[in-house]
């Protein structure tokens, strides 16, 4: 258990990176290691006041409120002893405003820590910017997956994102491919999606009409066969355009493993013997990156259309590919 230590009353002037948000997540964040039960208790009985005035935990916080917080135990902070400090890293940038951060991630960094891992990308951009005020994830990428990460500067911002997430927005197109042959130059896919717990305690998806919605368009890009394929014991590869309509977690993972055609690399959902043979040819993790963003500005409304070319390992395995199994 955290020690903790006992805060006395004091007023919070609310800052504008705040604004907007329930007085009663406002006081998670300020009072760490208070249970929630616990601060909505202060607020109903009187002892949080906001302007002055009692309030309720649903309150809408706005720049420059005050809210009077009574005397409360809080958890302390670990030292850096006792927590690993995330290490700080700029990641290329794609965009940047003052309210929006695109970044393009490389594989095999997680996008926040957790689950046996102690720090992402987010952690690592935290560090790196000590003067920034607010700094949060929109959405996320698997940790294997290349490609187009936002992260919202501004809590407006982050509002109007999730906003345009929960309506199927932004547009998001992703570069895969396939272990196996896709006979459509153009397909839909629409099966539902369930998320469980595997053997390992692991994340876990599959098709099952129990699941949520979820829909992805494929374009077939490329096909390969032949010749450098079949020394390594492989007959087809198929490089791939999805398109999310929906965005579930592992969707195109376990979308082109149901057609058949798993995506190269993949140790999840992946076929184990094709990994192997791929690996042979220099394929040495899941070829997924998301490569295309269509979104309006979270704050402006200009229309943005962000691009993150293949990273350099997928790109020459991709050149490799169409000049030695062309088919």
């Amino acid at each position: 258990m955290l020690p903790t230590s006992k805060v006395s009353a004091r007023p919070l002037a609310v800052a504008e990176h705040e604004a907007g948000q329930r007085l009663d997540n406002y006081l998670i964040k300020i009072l760490k290691g208070v249970p929630k039960s616990h601060i909505w208790r202060m607020i109903r009985a009187g002892e949080v006041r906001l302007n002055k005035k009692r309030c309720k935990p649903e309150s809408r916080i706005a720049a420059g409120d005050i809210v009077r917080i009574p005397p409360v135990r809080v958890a302390e902070r670990q030292r850096p002893s006792e927590k690993a400090a995330a290490p700080a890293r700029e990641f290329g940038i794609v965009y940047e405003d003052d309210a929006l951060l695109v970044i393009d991630k490389p594989a095999g960094v997680a996008v926040h820590g957790g689950s046996g891992v102690s720090f992402g990308v987010i952690e690592q951009i935290r560090r790196a910017r000590p003067e920034a005020r607010y700094l949060e994830l929109v959405h996320r990428l698997d940790k294997d997956t290349s490609g187009l990460l936002m992260i919202a500067k501004k809590r407006s911002a982050l509002v109007k994102l999730h906003e345009a997430i929960r309506n199927d927005h932004p547009k998001k197109i992703y570069l895969a491919l396939g272990a196996g042959r896709l006979e459509n130059d153009r397909f839909h896919v629409r099966l539902p999606l369930f998320k469980y717990t595997g053997a390992a305690g692991e994340k876990m998806v599959r098709v099952s009409e129990d699941g949520q919605s979820a829909h992805t368009v494929f374009k077939v890009l490329n096909r390969f066969s032949d010749g450098l394929l079949h020394r390594v014991g492989l007959s087809n590869l198929t490089l791939v355009e999805a398109t999310l309509k929906t965005g579930r977690t592992h969707q195109i993972r376990v979308h082109m493993q149901s057609q058949g055609c798993p995506i190269a690399g993949d140790e999840r959902y992946g076929d184990y013997q094709a990994n192997r043979r791929l690996q042979k040819l220099g394929l040495k993790r899941m070829f997924l990156h998301a490569a295309e963003l269509h979104l309006d500005h979270p704050l402006t409304g200009e229309k943005l259309v962000l691009k993150a070319p293949l990273p350099q390992d997928l790109a020459q395995f991709a050149d490799v590919l169409a000049h030695g199994a062309a088919g």
